[in-house]
C-alpha cells in the first residue's frame, strides 16, 4: 500500500514549488507559478493556512520504476516558509539507500533541512521531475523497505584505522556548557608576567618558623606548598584591587570584602573547582589543610555542589601537568582567574647581568566589561609581589 511523505511548514501564507535540473524551488512570495512534470504535466501550489499540512498525493504518471511504496516520513519544518528543495541526481545504476540517508534537501531563509529516506532499501520512483508543478501533499518519491543488496566480496584490508564514540557524561556537559557561557559572556582578556620562583622554597616561606619547620608538619600533619601561598597572596591583592574580586549583576556592580577562592582541581571525570572560604583571615597552614581536604574529597568522587558554590575567584595551577604558558577561562559568574604555570630556568637580566634561575609565567584573564588594564597589571605585580617575598603577606604591607 502507497503512503504518502508528508510536509509541515508552521507559517507558510502560500507556497509555490518550482522543479529544475536538480531543484524544486519553493516561491512564498503570494505568486502561482507553473512547473512542469516529468510528462511535462501542469500542476498548481497554493498554500493558504497558517498550520500547512502537506499531504502529498502523486499527480505523476511516471512508472520507470515498479509501483511500491511502503513508509513514510514525517517532516517538520521551523517557522519560516519553504524556499528551496534540491533533488540530487541519481546514478542510473545506483537506487539503494541506507535508512536516513539524505534525497533531497528543503532549504529556509535560516536553514537546510535534508528529506531523509526513513528505511534501507530501493528508490523506486521519485515523483518530482524537472519543470514539476508539485501540490502540498504530493509524493516525492517511493521507496520499497528492504536490506541494501551487500557489496561484492573484497579481500580483508590490515591496518584499518578505527574510531569510538563515546557520550560526553553530565559532568562534561556541564564543564562545556558553562565555559561557553564564559566565552560568550565576558569580554575576557589576558595579562602576564613572570615570577622568580629562586626565593620560592618551603624553608624561605616563614623565615619566623625556619627553626621549627619539623614541628609545624608534626603539629598539621601537613607540608606547605605553592598553592596556599599564591593563595595568600590571591588574597592580598584582591583586596588591594577590590575590582577584581567584584561581578556584574545586571546593571550593578557588587562588592564583596570577603575572598572565597575556588581551586581547580583535576579529576578522572573533569575539571572540579571547590572553594576555600574567607582566605583572607586565613594563614598558610589552615589553607593547605582545607586544600588536603578537598583534594582528598575530589579523588573520591564526593564533591559536594555546596563544595563548589560562591567562589569570588579562581586559581588554575597548570603547572602541576609541565605547562609554559596559558590563557586560562574565567569560571563564571566570576571576573577573573589566575593561571599558574611550570617553573623553568630561564635567563634573565639581573643588575646587568645576565643570570639563570627558575621563572614561572603566571596569565590573568578578567572582564574587560568591569575590570580594566590597569587594574588587572597591578594585580598580577602584587600577586609576583607577594610570591617572591612573603614577608610582604606576612606584615600585611
Amino acid at each position: 500500500m502507497a503512503s504518502s511523505v508528508i510536509l509541515t511548514s508552521r507559517k507558510l501564507p502560500r507556497v509555490v514549488l518550482q522543479l529544475s535540473a536538480n531543484r524544486v524551488f519553493a516561491n512564498n512570495y503570494g505568486v502561482n507559478r507553473q512547473f512542469r512534470t516529468c510528462q511535462r504535466e501542469r500542476l498548481l501550489l497554493q498554500v493558504n493556512e497558517f498550520q500547512a499540512n502537506i499531504s502529498i498525493s502523486s499527480q505523476s504518471k511516471n512508472k520507470c520504476l515498479p509501483a511500491n511504496l511502503n513508509s513514510i516520513r514525517p517532516f517538520h519544518l521551523s517557522f519560516t516558509a519553504l524556499d528551496v528543495i534540491k533533488v540530487p541526481p541519481f546514478a542510473d545504476s545506483v537506487s539503494e539507500v541506507q535508512v536516513d540517508q539524505n534525497v533531497m534537501e528543503i532549504e529556509t531563509d535560516k536553514t537546510t533541512v535534508g528529506v531523509p529516506t526513513p528505511v534501507s532499501g530501493v528508490i523506486e520512483e521519485i515523483y518530482v521531475a524537472d519543470g514539476d508543478t508539485v501540490k502540498a501533499g504530493q509524493q516525492l518519491f517511493k521507496i520499497k523497505a528492504g536490506p541494501v543488496p551487500p557489496a561484492d566480496y573484497s579481500r580483508e584490508i590490515t591496518g584499518t584505522r578505527t574510531e569510538q564514540r563515546v557520550k560526553m557524561n553530565r559532568m562534561r556537559q556541564k564543564i562545556a556548557s558553562r565555559l561557553k557561557d564564559a566565552q560568550n559572556t565576558n569580554a575576557m582578556l589576558t595579562t602576564f608576567n613572570e615570577i622568580d620562583m629562586r626565593t620560592f622554597t618551603i624553608q624561605k616561606l616563614h623565615l619566623c618558623i625556619q627553626t621549627h619547620l619539623d614541628a609545624f608538619v608534626k603539629k598539621y600533619g601537613i607540608k606547605l606548598g605553592f598553592m596556599s601561598v599564591f593563595s595568600k597572596a590571591a588574597a592580598y591583592a584582591l583586596q588591594d584591587q577590590p575590582v577584581v574580586n567584584a561581578v556584574i549583576d545586571g546593571q550593578e556592580i557588587v562588592y564583596r570584602d570577603y575572598v572565597d577562592i575556588s581551586v581547580a582541581v583535576a579529576t578522572p571525570k573533569g575539571l572540579v573547582v571547590p572553594v576555600i572560604r574567607n582566605v583572607e583571615s586565613k594563614n598558610y597552614a589552615d589553607i593547605e589543610i582545607a586544600l588536603a581536604a578537598l583534594g582528598e574529597k575530589a579523588k573520591r568522587g564526593a564533591i559536594a555542589v555546596e563544595d563548589m558554590d560562591g567562589g569570588t575567584f579562581t586559581i588554575s595551577n597548570g603547572g602541576v601537568f609541565g605547562s609554559l604558558m596559558g590563557t586560562p577561562i574565567i569560571n563564571p559568574p566570576q571576573s577573573a582567574i589566575l593561571g599558574m604555570h611550570g617553573i623553568f630556568d630561564r635567563p634573565i637580566a639581573v643588575k646587568g647581568q645576565v643570570v639563570v634561575r627558575p621563572m614561572m609565567y603566571v596569565a590573568l584573564t578578567y572582564d574587560h566589561r568591569l575590570v580594566d588594564g590597569r587594574e588587572a597589571v597591578m594585580f598580577l605585580r602584587k600577586i609576583k609581589d607577594a610570591v617572591e617575598d612573603p614577608r610582604i603577606v606576612l606584615a600585611g604591607l
